[in-house]
């Protein structure tokens, strides 16, 4: 017996000295190292790579078994770096990859990864038990793995980033967010922390962050009828909503679930007609789980939702283009809470859907996750700096820099859906100028084709007979600029489609199932498949050939997600894309708009290598800024809570690395009383694009376009009317802060600096800010607020502590680190200045070129130290990239009382040998406004040589 023991014992270990040899703990890498798990832990012997990328930036990947894939990543182009110093540290139960800045540990049992600062305070952690998962999945005949990866985040952490939403949320901890591209959704997979780190999640398939429980449906909650009976709620349905009583059909329902298209042809009643109709839910809900329960509407039409007899929710979308809502319920076990839920669909396809989802324990509230449909490993970058602009800065050097716009983008762009004429084109610019309304860019939206040629990229002779001239004309009588619509999208049968898809560069699903397109008679359509290199060639040799010969200066990249057809489900959609060039759909879902920026780009720097490319998309992925592309909100609604959703949408954004965002100003789509408005909805529309136009003058890029009413504007309101005035003041204004908006453009590249501002970018320390979805900077020194209310004119808003601020129409000085309700007369939006800024101020312009800033007024605000770089180039080429720019460093001493002019660094073409500065000191006994008109304290000559400037 014991000699059979003694066999035994020998045989077990040499059978584990064996896997130790087969598989060491540990192998040191060119890039880092590969750390291989106990498979008595995680089932296999996972491989767990760790790369440096630099000090600050570690690349994580974890595969299901031994080998790590060799991937091509489409959103990542960062360079090795040879020269960064990192060593190997093991000890018995982790290792730790040390740079100069950054420590990542290793479990080697486990493989989770903790990571520390320099002087080992723990920055994040994977969850170390259970936190990483491989599940197997087949897409198109593959082996992939469902991925998930989960980090514990500290109490107090604020989370952002995360691409662009419209559920008006600004702080993600606790949410879920899906990666999924649609019509006012863009997915942008890099997550930033109010801890000053990012995670980019290098997955491009269907995705969710944050939260990433399965929503449940409404079936799963506890519901009761308005009679009071368990286990549903009482559906009324009537035709006619002004006469809701008269109910055509009630029933038992158990849940509500028309989200996507189709989904209410099967769901609602025959009797029901969704044209004239009214539904009404009523019950009550409970739940056996006490917490924060969150519901989750995707709706169409007017929804109002009642939660124990408060209205909670009144918002509309157009039914066509549904829009999500997020309601917060605080719920105690067993209790019912009554509700109510009225919604009219406006007929045709009606979209109505609620899931909800139950509170987070303890535990899961200090979770945050990543969890992707397909792919072969985990593979994230994990990105450390000392504030939240070193982070964005680690995203673009792992992603692309962001080139700088054309100057004339951050002037005004005038669109409306649409200019369906040449002479309507022309006329429309012709009348900004006329009334010299400064004006910088015209938008031709879709539909300037042919009605059956779309994708043609050929203008309708009929309405469009002379390009060329047109363009010529904007450019040389107008000095505008033209940006045109372009679509990856093409009819069946004409000679593009017929081209593309000889070469096998058409998506044909969308064909093979006959789908007509809402224009005219409908026409069946499909879009190319832009992971093709040769079919984003081609793509580009027709536009270039049709459209950009002609002398079009930039692109609108419209239905960019691919919108194959408009709200459908992920599934739906990886049918209409399978199978791309790269592979399955599943696989390469969400990096539509990637690629397809990319051909565009790197098609005109080919073409054209001395004209800055500028494209503005609907959709956008990791990586889109450094193709030139800036995004857009898509067809939002013309309300007063799409707006306010705007603000939390283009920080979020902004935050998700990518400089350049910007929206319809007044909203794309009007709910019916604008259409044609009576006196009191004429007004309110006049406020709400006023209102919106205010907002809209302090993004990246200042932008009005939408449905009917026509969006210019003189046919707002008459000349004299309050939200003419208050146009006409703010984009006078934009042009007068080129100098500041520039600069914030150059930094962008040069610096990876990001323009539209999150609170917690600049004031980190002060924690009232980290939930402020609604107040942003705009640069340094801009504090904006929009006003969000009809009616409104004046709103509460927070001035961050530990730094004073000054009125920007008044100069009257506030402490920092509390609430004030400012002002907001109907024509004005409250602005505040940060104590310690030195704001440049050009001359008065019609359009960003007319002249150059010969003469710049500096606004300084004094109080505290300050600074500013002035930077300048050529403002239409790429010469900046070899170099050619200049800077100018404004510096203020308060101790002093001095401000200091730099000499100038650098040189390029046209620049401006002497100009003057004129000088206006702000302070708290000196209050001035803003007004570049007023008189200066100081005059100074500046021929490029250092000056120093006393305070008087």
């Amino acid at each position: 017996m014991k000699f059979r023991l003694l066999l035994l014992t020998m045989l077990f270990t040499a059978f584990g000295n064996a896997l130790l040899a087969e598989t060491p703990p540990y192998i040191n890498t060119k890039n880092g190292v590969i750390v291989f798990t106990d498979p008595l832990f995680t089932g296999n012997p996972y491989a767990v790579k760790l790369e440096v990328v630099a000090d600050n930036i570690i690349r994580v990947t974890v595969a299901p078994g031994k080998e790590i894939a060799n991937t091509q990543s489409l959103v990542t182009v960062y360079s090795k770096n040879i020269d960064v110093f990192w060593d190997v540290i093991p000890s018995e139960e982790s290792l730790t990859l040390k740079t100069k800045s950054l420590k990542a540990v290793v479990n080697l049992k486990t493989g989770a990864v903790t990571f520390k600062d320099s002087s080992d305070k723990k920055i994040l952690n994977e969850k170390p038990i259970g936190g990483r998962s491989f599940q197997s999945a087949i897409f198109d005949g593959r082996r992939y793995y469902n991925l998930t990866q989960s980090f514990q985040i500290t109490p107090g952490e604020a989370l952002y980033g995360l691409g662009q939403h419209q559920d008006g949320m600004m702080n993600y901890r606790g949410q879920q967010v899906s990666f999924f591209q649609n019509n006012t959704e863009v997915a942008i997979p890099f997550l930033i922390s109010s801890n000053n780190y990012g995670i980019l999640w290098d997955n491009y398939s269907l995705t969710k962050a944050g939260d990433v429980r399965p929503l449940h449906p409404l079936s799963d909650m506890q519901l009761f009828s308005k009679n009071g009976e368990t286990g549903w709620l009482t559906a009324s349905y009537a035709n006619n909503r002004q006469q809701p009583q008269h109910i055509v059909t009630e029933r038992a329902e158990t849940g509500i679930d028309m989200e996507f298209l189709g989904d209410s042809k099967i769901q609602l009643p025959a009797a029901f007609n969704p044209a004239t109709g009214i539904v009404t839910w009523q019950g009550s809900l409970a739940s056996y789980i006490s917490g924060l329960h969150q519901l989750k509407f995707v709706f169409g039409g007017s929804l109002k939702v009642w939660l124990d007899g408060n209205l909670v929710l009144d918002h509309w979308r157009k039914a066509w283009n549904p829009a999500p809502a997020l309601l917060p319920l605080s719920m105690t076990s067993g209790k019912k809470v009554p509700v109510r839920i009225e919604w009219i669909p406006e007929g045709g396809e009606s979209y109505l859907a609620l899931k909800w989802q139950e509170p987070l324990s303890p535990e899961e509230q200090d979770l945050f996750s990543f969890s992707s449909e397909a792919g072969q490993q985990v593979d994230y970058y994990f990105i450390y700096g000392g504030n939240m602009d070193e982070v964005v800065s680690g995203y673009r050097l792992l992603t692309g820099k962001a080139p700088i716009v054309p100057k004339w983008a951050l002037g005004f762009w005038q669109s409306r859906e649409r200019y369906k004429t040449q002479d309507e084109i022309l006329s429309t610019v012709q009348e900004f100028r006329k009334r010299q309304i400064p004006i910088d860019n015209i938008v031709l939206d879709w539909s300037y084709w042919k009605e059956a040629e779309w994708g043609s990229q050929e203008f309708d002779a009929a309405r469009f007979p002379s390009p060329d001239s047109m363009i010529n004309m904007l450019h040389h009588k107008y000095n505008t600029q033209i940006m045109i619509s372009v679509w990856p999208k093409f009819y069946e049968g004409i000679a593009a489609y017929n081209l593309f898809n000889k070469n096998g560069w058409l998506y044909k699903k969308n064909i093979a199932d006959r789908q007509r397109d809402w224009i005219g008679k409908g026409y069946i359509s499909t879009f190319y498949d832009a992971f093709d290199e040769n079919a984003r060639k081609g793509f580009w040799d027709l536009i270039n050939k049709k459209i950009y010969s002609k002398g079009i200066d930039a692109w609108w990249m419209d239905a960019s997600e691919p919108d194959i057809l408009s709200n459908v489900s992920a599934e739906k959609r990886k049918l209409q894309m399978t199978p791309t060039a790269l592979g399955s759909a599943a696989e390469y879902l969400n990096a539509y708009p990637l690629q397809n920026a990319k051909g565009i780009y790197e098609g005109q720097r080919s073409a054209n290598p001395d004209k800055r490319v500028f494209l503005l998309t609907r959709s956008g992925f990791a990586g889109s800024q450094r193709y030139a592309a800036a995004i857009w909100s898509g067809d939002i609604g013309s309300t007063w809570t799409d707006m306010k959703n705007q603000v939390a949408a283009g920080i979020n954004f902004s935050l998700s690395g990518l400089p350049y965002w910007t929206m319809d100003i007044g909203g794309f789509v009007v709910p019916e009383k604008f259409e044609k408005p009576r006196a009191e909805s004429l007004e309110e529309w006049r406020e709400l694009s006023t209102r919106w136009s205010q907002f809209g003058a302090f993004v990246p890029l200042f932008r009005s376009h939408g449905q009917f009413p026509y969006r210019e504007v003189f046919n707002t309101a008459p000349e004299g009317h309050p939200a003419y005035k208050s146009f006409l003041y703010y984009d006078r204004l934009r042009y007068r802060l080129l100098p500041y908006i520039y600069s914030l453009a150059g930094a962008a590249y040069h610096h990876n600096y990001t323009i539209m501002r999150g609170l917690a970018m600049d004031f980190a320390a002060d924690t009232a800010v980290l939930n402020i979805g609604d107040q942003y900077m705009f640069g340094p020194s801009l504090l904006i607020n929009p006003v969000y209310q009809y009616k409104a004119t004046s709103r509460q808003l927070y001035l961050p502590k530990a730094t004073g601020w000054y009125d920007f129409y008044t100069g009257k000085y506030f402490e920092g680190g509390r609430q004030i309700n400012a002002d907001a007369p109907y024509e004005k939006m409250p602005v505040m200045i940060k104590e310690g800024s030195i704001i440049p101020v050009g001359p008065a312009l019609q359009y960003s070129n007319e002249k150059p800033a010969d003469t710049i007024t500096l606004f300084v605000y004094t109080g505290t130290d300050a600074a500013f770089n002035l930077y300048e180039d050529e403002g239409v080429n790429y010469n900046y990239e070899k170099g050619a720019f200049s800077n100018i460093v404004f510096t203020y001493a308060e101790a002093a009382k001095e401000l200091t002019i730099s000499k100038r660094e650098g040189y390029f073409n046209g620049m401006l040998a002497k100009r003057n500065f004129r000088i206006i000191w702000i302070n708290k006994d000196r209050p001035k406004e803003l007004d570049a008109d007023q008189k200066a304290d100081a005059t100074v000559s500046y021929t490029g040589e250092k000056i120093t400037v006393k305070m008087k």
